[in-house]
């Protein structure tokens, strides 16, 4: 296993003291959810990516950080670098099974930060699968509930994402957004809730949160 490289990716998606105060925080979070990496993960991890999918990397998978590692790559790089196609969903089953699978054997318990178990999860969070974003809502509550007062608000309004997934695949089975990039039709009920345009991934963060923008 390629220590270094696993490194390299939770060193650039959790950078030193990206978490000393809340305007770093908030500077971070518009890296993580608001594209602000993009042309960074598309230059410097297109390549690896491309190694995760052939399952070259599976080797990532003995140690609960490097485990972590992967699971980046399968389920946030993909969505970067594959924007727009249906290839941007295509690693999702396995990103699942991975986080399914460390839950299990004791590798998300055994990570240290709200943050890195918050990625751990998230591609449950992604899924179709009503019990994996059943899972999730539970986890999310879970790290609100031990949050140090800096990460508090911020896992908030993450296990609130989580909650909201969870009830749009309870309505309608599906995430709809994702249907014309799928090549799925859409059903007249979705039609109405995508022309509404308030979709979970691009709510906005609330004002105490948002403020904190300012100095990012």
């Amino acid at each position: 296993m390629n220590t270094k490289e696993y490194e390299d990716v939770l060193q650039f998606w959790f950078p030193q003291s990206f978490d000393k105060d809340q305007s770093t925080l908030a500077h971070q979070w518009l890296r993580w959810f608001r594209g602000g990496a993009d042309a960074e993960i598309i230059e410097q991890f297109s390549l690896l990516l491309k190694r995760a999918i052939t399952g070259e990397l599976d080797d990532w998978l003995q140690e609960p950080r490097s485990r972590l590692a992967l699971i980046i790559v399968l389920d946030q790089f993909s969505r970067t670098v594959y924007r727009g196609t249906p290839q941007a969903f295509a690693q999702d089953p396995k990103a699942c099974r991975l986080a399914l699978e460390g839950i299990e054997i004791g590798h998300y318990a055994a990570l240290k930060t709200p943050w890195e178990k918050t990625f751990f999860f998230l591609p449950l969070g992604h899924s179709e699968d009503l019990k994996n974003l059943e899972l999730v809502t539970r986890l999310a509550d879970d790290l609100v509930q031990s949050a140090s007062p800096l990460d508090r608000a911020w896992l908030e309004f993450s296990a609130e994402q989580a909650h909201r997934h969870r009830e749009i695949v309870a309505r309608f089975g599906r995430h709809p957004h994702r249907n014309e990039v799928l090549g799925r039709p859409s059903t007249p009920e979705e039609l109405q809730y995508l022309a509404i345009g308030e979709l979970v991934h691009q709510r906005s963060l609330p004002p105490h949160l948002s403020k904190f923008f300012v100095n990012a």
